[in-house]
């Protein structure tokens, strides 16, 4: 396409991705030239009617630290610390288009640099694990005001009713609430209320979690400033922990999400989680910047 005058309209390449349902359009940093208004250009490419689509941006950048360097934003503009689903197809994309020459990659993220192992088939990268790192569980690390050393199955009153919920950070907040059924009126209803929620100064990922058995859980999740997500990787960890900090699950589970399953495992010995799962790459295209 080319404008009135001839000239060669600017565009930015694009990669569309997703890890377990969780969809995020990535751009590769190296090579592409970004806008300065970077919030503003995660809005527009999420929107899922008038952009590609997805619940935010990634962007894939040269690093200092380790091989490459995430930075994420959410699909309201939002930048956030981290992305477990997002952070395999970092490592799908670095390895598959040769910016990682080897398949155990290091990413740099803001909340640290996370080490992943890339499973091949036909050369090409098929699944991913991430040394998630060790849970953080005082309330200043979350953050939350709510008291007490650890928040382990703790009451907080939201919309006139009361939860029980238990809170993780693996780098970003999550509020894990075990139901009988994660229906839609707890998702949609009170996940958007516990986000911004005043105990969680920063908002809260909220997971919703049926308990299948000790080895087997379903998650739905209200993801802070994406709404509801077919995965969350961050919090599929926090469920792992969650589960067993309240005596629910075993230290090692299959976990259930709209989009597809991963498999977690808090290890006893090092204390990190470590969470296994598919990076899809869909298609590729240009946006105009």
């Amino acid at each position: 396409m080319t404008t009135p005058t001839g000239c060669e309209a600017k565009r930015m390449r694009f990669t569309k991705m997703h890890g377990a349902g969780n969809d995020y359009v990535y751009v590769n940093g190296f090579s592409e030239q970004l806008p300065d208004e970077l919030p503003s250009l995660a809005r527009a490419v999420s929107d899922r009617r008038f952009g590609v689509g997805g619940d935010g941006l990634i962007l894939i950048l040269p690093s200092d630290t380790a091989d490459v360097r995430m930075r994420m934003f959410n699909a309201d503009g939002s930048e956030a610390e981290m992305c477990g689903n997002g952070i395999r197809c970092v490592v799908k994309y670095a390895y598959d288009h040769g910016l990682a020459p080897q398949p155990v990659v290091r990413v740099e993220t803001l909340a640290g640099v996370l080490t992943a192992e890339a499973a091949l088939h036909d050369g090409k990268v098929d699944r991913v694990r991430v040394d998630m790192g060790e849970p953080r569980l005082s309330p200043p690390q979350i953050p939350t005001t709510l008291g007490g050393e650890q928040v382990i199955n703790t009451t907080i009153d939201v919309d006139g009713r009361s939860v029980e919920a238990t809170c993780v950070s693996m780098g970003n907040p999550h509020c894990v609430v075990f139901v009988d059924s994660a229906t839609d009126d707890l998702v949609l209803g009170l996940g958007p209320k516990l986000e911004k929620h005043a105990v969680f100064p920063e908002g809260v990922n909220v997971e919703f979690v049926e308990v299948l058995s000790p080895t087997e859980v379903r998650q739905r999740t209200w993801e802070r400033g994406s709404g509801e997500t077919w995965a969350c990787g961050t919090g599929a960890s926090a469920v792992c922990v969650a589960g067993v900090l309240t005596g629910r699950t075993e230290r090692r589970i299959l976990n259930h999400l709209i989009g597809g399953d991963l498999e977690l495992e808090w290890s006893a010995g090092d204390g990190r989680v470590r969470m296994t799962g598919p990076a899809v790459e869909v298609f590729s295209g240009e946006w105009p910047s």
